[in-house]
């Protein structure tokens, strides 16, 4: 396994893209083209990382940015964990009542990135989500259309590994799963974790089809996805606070037989506790 700085290198690269802000309900409410670049420096013990905001319909190559942000790396924080892939996930390391809680998971595959901010207000409700959507500049990358439930219908088996903020070593297992319609407007997911010799660990959800949204209301608190463009998705409560644990979680459907999917998680107190990054392939 790379270091932190090793994987946060796989990220290298000039990128184009849009981030698209959007309600919890996954109405779209702002769209801005972007260009990130993260340039290595001093080979690469060092990263410029300059991200430019453009005029919506505006041409990249030829038009200024109306806003530019500039910083330069040369250490990471434990706010932001790195996977070998490059994928990632940075977080607010505690929930508080009186700040907003923030947590974004990003992927990247080949020529490809995706990016997703999960923000709740001050008192823990939903209040506004950014979806990413990047290219390697000049790879020629396209990009998927939106995600539906009917791509997600099946079995799924993958391979998850958990990094935790105070650095002890990362725990590995297999997953499973499984998502099918009950009735018309139904589904039903069954999670099943599964690690060395212990006996496995079983999830069952059950929920309704509204729209681009499923909603999940059977369990202890309300949890909605979102099916958005870029065969994205977005989970989350509706709703988070001290005393209860919850996760937060964004995945991409980056061919129609593989999916990859950031989970981060706090505990009671608030904390942020693991980041789970699932790279599973359908089956059946």
């Amino acid at each position: 396994m790379g270091t932190q700085w090793e994987n946060f290198l796989q990220n290298l690269g000039e990128w184009e893209g849009s981030f698209t802000r959007l309600s919890p309900t996954g109405t779209v409410l702002e769209d801005t083209p972007t260009r990130l670049s993260l340039e290595g420096l001093d080979e690469n013990q060092r990263v410029r990382f300059t991200l430019q905001f453009f005029a919506p319909g505006a041409n990249r190559e030829t038009d200024q940015p109306v806003r530019e942000l500039v910083q330069d790396y040369q250490s990471l924080g434990r706010h932001i964990l790195f996977f070998d892939s490059g994928a990632f996930s940075q977080a607010s390391m505690q929930l508080s009542p009186v700040s907003t809680l923030l947590i974004e998971f990003g992927f990247i595959w080949g020529n490809r990135r995706l990016r997703a901010v999960h923000q709740f207000a001050v008192g823990g409700e939903a209040e506004r989500f950014t979806l990413v959507r990047e290219k390697r500049v000049g790879a020629g990358a396209t990009e998927n259309p939106p995600l539906t439930l009917e791509q997600l219908l099946g079995r799924w088996e993958g391979e998850a590994q958990t990094l935790f903020p105070d650095l002890r070593n990362p725990e590995t297992f297999k997953t499973t799963l499984e998502v099918q319609r009950t009735g018309t407007e139904g589904v039903e997911q069954r999670i099943t974790l599964a690690s060395g010799n212990h006996r496995p660990h079983e999830i069952r959800s059950r929920g309704r089809v509204e729209g681009s949204m499923l909603e999940f209301e059977g369990g202890a608190r309300p949890v909605r996805v979102l099916m958005l463009p870029d065969g994205a998705s977005l989970t989350f409560p509706h709703r988070v606070e001290v005393g209860q644990m919850f996760f937060l979680e964004a995945g991409w459907l980056i061919e129609p037989n593989l999916r990859q999917r950031l989970m981060g998680s706090y505990n009671q107190r608030g904390e942020w506790t693991s980041v789970t990054l699932v790279t599973e392939r359908k089956v059946g």
